[in-house]
């Protein structure tokens, strides 16, 4: 049975824990969303067990396999995200000839696929740490030279409806063999990404489009997804605290 518990930090954080003590059950309040069929009740692409999530744990290597979301059901504001993640060996296609990759989508808005619109926290081998905006718009700094982002560069905004994809090169990939944290801090229309304790990457000003006033409105909130992209991987203490 899936355990969620709820500890009250310092009366300011509110946090969210999950354990697992039996395989192939769906943690109270997440969901899977497969490629572009949306929320599904069967699946094989995530297993749970002593609190670690396999993902594609039982499909062979260099078959052909779907994309897929672990998805929270309740959206989220102002709240740090910590996870770990180590890669498996298998790759399947249709990204057997390429890096290992996957990534924590947050602030999802509007219909739930692969991918969905949102903001982007990479997980991907040489580039964890970027920063993909995805039918949304954020503003970033880079490095004026590498255009890599660098707390003190030059403010610029990314993203749109059409192409749906911009993107934010990390400062450093921080990625070590074996497993590696990740956390996000969201603040509103405000996140930052660390990977193994380094500030690799911020987004500010984040908004999506509003269709009834045509207009450009800020993203401050929505549900959580975790990728599953064609790699064999492992997530583990998952925690999300919420910032009261």
């Amino acid at each position: 049975m899936s355990l969620f518990k709820f500890i009250t930090l310092h009366s300011t954080l509110l946090s969210l824990l999950f354990s697992f003590a039996t395989a192939n059950e769906l943690p109270e309040g997440w969901y899977v969303a497969i490629a572009d069929q949306g929320r599904v009740e069967k699946q094989d692409i995530f297993s749970y067990e002593n609190g670690v999530v396999h993902v594609y744990p039982t499909q062979e290597h260099n078959s052909k396999q779907l994309y897929a979301g672990l998805v929270t059901e309740n959206g989220y504001s102002r709240y740090r995200l910590t996870l770990e993640y180590k890669w498996g060996e298998k790759k399947f296609i249709p990204r057997d000839d390429f890096v290992r990759d996957a990534g924590i989508c947050f602030h999802l808005h509007g219909e739930v696929k692969m991918w969905p619109d949102s903001v982007e926290c990479q997980i991907q081998e040489g580039d964890t740490g970027d920063l993909w905006i995805i039918g949304s718009q954020a503003t970033s700094t880079v490095q004026n030279v590498i255009r890599n982002y660098s707390p003190k560069g030059t403010e610029v905004t990314r993203g749109g409806l059409k192409p749906r994809f911009a993107r934010f090169h990390r400062a450093y990939c921080w990625e070590v063999p074996g497993w590696n944290k990740v956390v996000l801090e969201i603040d509103g229309d405000h996140a930052k990404f660390f990977v193994n304790d380094r500030l690799v990457n911020e987004a500010k000003d984040m908004k999506h489009f509003d269709e009834e006033s045509k207009e450009w409105v800020p993203l401050t909130k929505g549900p959580i997804l975790l990728q599953a992209e064609g790699a064999e991987l492992f997530y583990r203490n998952i925690k999300i605290e919420e910032l009261r």
